[in-house]
């Protein structure tokens, strides 16, 4: 099909962010046969061949799948390319929808706050305990209500960045290929980013990919918390005092802004001791406020959304204003 005069590379690309976000709205992650985790489970298997207690072997198992993930994401842009607008639109719809985890994400930091509330008439933690491993990696078993909302709580702050706002802002400036790689690096850190004895070197280059990648969305997704803070009934004063005054102090260059901006725009505080699967953590405080409860991870739900609309829209203007320099039209994925 040819392309009409007055849809653009840029304009299909921005389109196509914009279907694939609404139907991660509407239909959050799919529930069978998901890419992501197919794509896991893949690195699980290649993790059984290359793993070596070394840098130079996790250099290897990333660059691996980063370039497979890449070569796949090309390809399918160029195929859609050459069908017409409408295919290079419904390839970066499907993409973008298949890698967004945020909707999944917002719903699951409002079913634990459901959870929690419940527990304090039951006085059994039991179901909240069971939904925690959904949104982070720490061990449930040692954490009271307590320290229940504050990892959910901080988990949603920190994949909001990491679900939505990442995924769109490269699919903005890299089209199918900068979604596929940037999942692949945030998939990639989760399994083995962290810093356990088996992975502190395996994982380094993860780590520090997906620091890279992460950079510029973890600060427009502080930009937009600063700014979506009143809709929740916080502050963007706050939002931004606690960002310049406590990002800094967190051990993730990018984790640290998204939640240091999600606790002064909530009014609380977030970090200190932090149970991991690998050991103890003592994190710093982000924000002055109190403890965050049941009714401030709702609110936190609340601000991931909104959040991820701002992202949205922004990525789509990001799509469009590469178009119009003329890179996009000259680089054609």
């Amino acid at each position: 099909m040819p392309r009409p005069s007055n849809c653009s590379p840029s304009t299909a690309r921005a389109v196509g962010l914009l279907l694939g976000f609404a139907a991660d709205r509407c239909f959050a992650d799919p529930a069978r046969f998901h890419p992501v985790a197919g794509f896991g489970t893949s690195a699980a298997a290649l993790q059984q061949v290359l793993y070596r207690d070394n840098k130079i072997a996790g250099v290897a198992h990333v660059a691996v799948l980063i370039s497979g993930v890449a070569a796949l994401g090309t390809v399918s842009s160029r195929v859609a390319v050459r069908a017409g607008w409408l295919a290079e639109v419904g390839v970066t719809a499907a993409a973008t929808w298949a890698v967004l985890g945020g909707t999944s994400l917002a719903r699951t930091g409002n079913d634990m706050a459901v959870r929690l509330e419940t527990s304090r008439t039951t006085g059994d933690l039991t179901a909240a305990r069971e939904l925690l491993p959904s949104l982070c990696g720490r061990d449930p078993s040692v954490l009271d209500e307590e320290g229940l909302t504050r990892a959910a709580l901080e988990s949603v702050a920190e994949n909001t960045s990491d679900a939505t706002v990442g995924a769109l802002f490269w699919g903005a400036v890299a089209g199918v290929p900068g979604l596929f790689v940037y999942r692949a690096a945030n998939t990639l850190d989760a399994m083995i980013g962290y810093r356990s004895e088996k992975y502190r070197n395996f994982g380094w280059a993860a780590a520090r990919f997906d620091d890279l990648v992460n950079i510029v969305p973890a600060r427009l997704t502080g930009v937009l918390t600063v700014g979506s803070a009143p809709l929740v009934g916080g502050s963007s004063r706050e939002s931004l005092e606690a960002w310049r005054r406590d990002a800094s102090a967190h051990p993730s260059p990018n984790a640290g802004v998204a939640e240091a901006s999600a606790a002064g725009a909530l009014g609380i505080s977030l970090g200190g001791r932090t149970q991991y699967a690998h050991g103890v953590e003592q994190r710093p405080v982000l924000g002055n406020g109190p403890a965050p409860t049941p009714t401030d991870l709702r609110r936190a739900s609340r601000l991931s959304s909104v959040v991820q609309i701002g992202a949205a829209a922004v990525s789509a203007g990001i799509a469009v204003a590469i178009g119009k320099s003329g890179f996009l039209r000259r680089s054609r994925y």
